[in-house]
């Protein structure tokens, strides 16, 4: 009897087994977007409830018909792969599988990728439930270009009380105006569990996958977007001050003082590469060229950087590419230049404005 009785449990739990992983799926997310190859810059970027497709300039996009893949069993509506004039954005609501979950995503087309003047005087509040800063520029031809930050996954942490608890917002007494200003901080009892103990005010030209940063952070940062033309020096101001504890893994290392970063990476895109990471951003033999301050020391009052983007050995830049969007840039900000390796100290704060990438045309 007992026999049996042990053989009917391990049924039923296979049974439920089977039928919990047969239930409908709740997740109603756009994985990926593609539209004909010719007339994009770069990969589209897929944000929490945004696709953003960075075109050519003599791009047609009056009648494009954008294809998604979705999680999987979810639906969408408009269907995938309908046509529409793209000279302004269009709602696409995604449902689940299980119907009780829905997104809405705003999907546009934009011609320039990034700007060259970066004063921080602008941001919008995180759609839908605005819980943190979102900095943003306009470039030349009036779109509107975000930059990326951690911000959407030190929200789930439950840490933050208001807009200027999370590691990356806007501050008041910038250089001029307002400016930016990167903190890091502690991720709490959360953080903790996952062996994330804090993390750096981060803020970059690029896009944040919060999708992976769980499972992968250093690919959660996609550094970069279309740039026309050859850096040659990252200009701007700041001012430092580290925290009181470096701690490495949760454990406070003695003697080891925080440092920021402030660099910038122009490089190539392929086939293989269609953006460099966390993982390959310093490293990637894409790299065609890298501005970097050498030695962030600390300062209460604001201090002038003038990098030259030092060029990689044998590096040679395609103009026709170049025009056309093969290559991209990323200039990038943190308050602990480990902080991607969840090592830095906690209050370590950043602040940054006034910033500005001089290329061969504006010399």
């Amino acid at each position: 009897m007992k026999i049996r009785n042990l053989i009917g449990l391990l049924f039923s739990v296979f049974l439920f087994s089977c039928i919990q992983s047969e239930a409908p799926n709740a997740e109603a997310d756009i994985l990926t977007c593609t539209v004909p190859d010719d007339i994009l810059k770069a990969e589209p970027e897929i944000e929490n409830e945004s696709v953003t497709l960075i075109v050519k300039s003599d791009a047609d996009i009056t009648n494009l018909a954008p294809v998604f893949t979705l999680t999987p069993g979810a639906t969408i509506n408009p269907a995938s792969g309908t046509a529409f004039d793209f000279t302004t954005p269009h709602t696409y609501t995604v449902t689940s599988e299980d119907k009780n979950w829905t997104k809405n995503y705003n999907v546009r087309c934009i011609v320039s990728g990034i700007s060259t003047e970066y004063h921080f005087e602008t941001v919008s509040l995180e759609p839908k439930y605005e819980r943190y800063q979102v900095f943003y520029d306009i470039s030349s031809s009036g779109d509107v270009v975000n930059w990326g930050s951690a911000n959407s996954v030190y929200v789930l942490t439950n840490v933050a009380n208001k807009m200027t608890d999370f590691p990356t917002s806007q501050a008041d007494n910038g250089y001029e105006g307002k400016c930016a200003k990167l903190v890091t901080c502690s991720t709490g009892s959360l953080g903790s569990l996952v062996g994330m103990y804090i993390a750096a005010g981060n803020l970059f030209i690029g896009t944040f996958d919060s999708g992976s940063a769980l499972t992968n952070p250093l690919k959660a940062t996609r550094f970069g977007k279309p740039f026309e033309h050859v850096p040659t020096y990252l200009s701007g101001y700041y001012k430092y001050q580290p925290g009181k504890e470096y701690t490495s893994k949760g454990q406070v290392v003695s003697g080891k003082t925080d440092q920021g970063d402030i660099y910038a990476i122009f490089y190539e895109t392929d086939d293989n590469v269609r953006y460099l990471d966390g993982t390959n951003a310093l490293t990637s033999p894409n790299l065609i060229s890298v501005a970097r301050i050498s030695d962030l020391k600390p300062m209460d009052e604001w201090t002038h950087f003038y990098i030259p983007f030092v060029p990689r050995p044998g590096k040679v830049v395609d103009k026709e590419k170049l025009k056309n969007g093969g290559y991209q840039l990323a200039v990038v900000f943190s308050s602990s230049i480990r902080g991607d390796y969840f090592e830095g100290a906690v209050g370590s704060t950043l602040y940054v404005d006034e910033v500005e990438v001089i290329h061969s045309d504006n010399e």
